[in-house]
Parts: structure tokens; sequence; C-alpha cells
């Protein structure tokens, strides 16, 4: 059976973008961006929203498989390799290696969790707010910025409560720090 986790990159004041929209958010160096790489590469299914869904279309790109820096080609190649699932209303298709669903999200991702091993990813606070609140998400991973944006799109959708237990934390690159839970009982 698979693991469900949604792990975003987060301001010190928990919000995954600015009180624009825009990823606010420092770009991963080559330090931190093989460490996402290394997730990516253990991720058998992305989960996605429409608006990160179409934010993350960027590394389907070709462009992205001859990128000068071999990290981003790296992540490329994962990315593409991922089967993704992106829920949405209104789009009305999805790129390679992904399939389009509108319907229950909790039965959708119940089913896919007895289907698959491995993790499940999850991108995107909308859609992971339906899957917390329907008891489906197995750890929450936070990577913390040194950086305070002052409002914006919070990492825990507004009304979503949750008791969590701490998994564990770590410190990579950039100065960032990961911080990982896991529904409390």
């Amino acid at each position: 059976m698979a693991r469900i986790v949604y792990s975003m990159m987060v301001s010190l004041d928990g919000y995954i973008a600015g009180p624009n929209g825009d990823i606010a958010l420092p770009v991963p160096e080559e330090a931190l961006h093989r460490h996402f790489n290394d997730m990516m590469g253990q991720t058998s299914m992305e989960l996605c929203g429409r608006r990160m869904y179409e934010a993350m279309r960027f590394w389907d790109s070709p462009e992205r498989e001859t990128s000068a820096l071999e990290v981003e080609r790296d992540f490329a190649r994962a990315w593409q390799k991922t089967p993704k699932i992106v829920f949405s209303t209104t789009l009305r298709e999805v790129g390679p290696n992904a399939r389009l669903m509108n319907g229950d999200v909790e039965n959708a991702a119940s089913a896919l969790k007895l289907e698959r091993d491995g993790y499940i990813s999850v991108a995107g606070a909308e859609l992971a707010a339906h899957l917390a609140r329907a008891s489906l998400i197995d750890e929450y991973r936070l990577y913390v910025h040194p950086v305070v944006l002052g409002g914006g799109k919070p990492y825990f959708q507004s009304g979503l409560s949750l008791s969590l237990k701490p998994l564990g934390t770590e410190s990579l690159a950039q100065g960032v720090t990961l911080l990982r839970y896991a529904p409390g009982v």
C-alpha cells in the first residue's frame, strides 16, 4: 500500500506562495535541488491540483531536457517519468504521462493508495486539504525557508484543524529546515 505525502516549500510564516500568488520563495540551488530530485525519483505517482500542475508543466518543456544545468535535466526526467493525476474541473486536457480527473478526490486517492506502492506525492494546498479532511495523508513535509512572506497562500488551508506528531527534522542547503509530521492519533 502506498503512503500519501504532502510536501511543499514554505516560508517561515507558513506560506507556499506570496500575497499575489507568486512563488516568492528562493529558487533551489544545486544541493537543495538534488534533494528534490531524489524525492521525485522515489515518487510512484504525483497528485496535483490545477494551479500546481500548470506551474510544474515547466518541467515538461523540451528546453528542460537541454538545460545547461545537469540537476535541472535530472529533475525534468524524473518529473516526466512520474505518472500524474490532475484534479480539475476547468482543465480539458493535460500533458504527457498525466491523467485528468474531475470526480471525487477522496475516493480516487483511497483507491490509488491501495493500488500502488511507495510514495504518492500531493502537490497543492487545496488538494492536500481535501485529502487531510478525509484522513488520507500519511505524512506532511514542510521545507521551511528562512524567509517571511507576510501573507499569501498558506501550507495548511484556513479552517483545517489537525493534530500532528513529529517524525523528525533535517537541516538542508540554503538554510532550509525539513519538518516531517504524521497525523496524530
